[in-house]
């Protein structure tokens, strides 16, 4: 079994930064891929950003490239979400993923 516990939510104001923080206890995987999704009221998850662990590829949803970037602590088991520029469209229970497990959502609120 895999726990993920995000932190680091909270409210901002549109053009601020959040930092989240995701750390995996548990099972221990060969090749794993860390990443974030969210969903938005009334919306569908949409993917925001992926750290392969093993080459150290990123990957970015569209909406957030430029502005979010995610990096890793393989030796804490911990990915971070980095969030610059934020924008009230950015608001949303952003949840940690890994290999298709997901943590519970934190809750992210841009202001306008």
């Amino acid at each position: 079994q895999v726990q993920l516990v995000e932190s680091g939510g909270g409210l901002v104001q549109a053009g601020g930064s959040l930092r989240l923080s995701c750390a995996a206890s548990g099972r221990a995987f060969s090749n794993y891929r860390m990443g974030w999704s969210r969903q938005a009221p009334g919306k569908e998850r949409e993917f925001v950003a992926a750290l392969d662990a093993n080459n150290g590829s990123t990957y970015y949803g569209d909406s957030v490239k430029g502005r979010f970037t995610i990096s890793g602590d393989n030796a804490k088991n911990t990915v971070y979400l980095q969030m610059n520029s934020l924008k009230p469209e950015d608001t949303a229970i952003y949840y940690c993923t890994l290999n298709g497990y997901w943590g519970q959502g934190i809750q992210v609120t841009v202001s306008s």
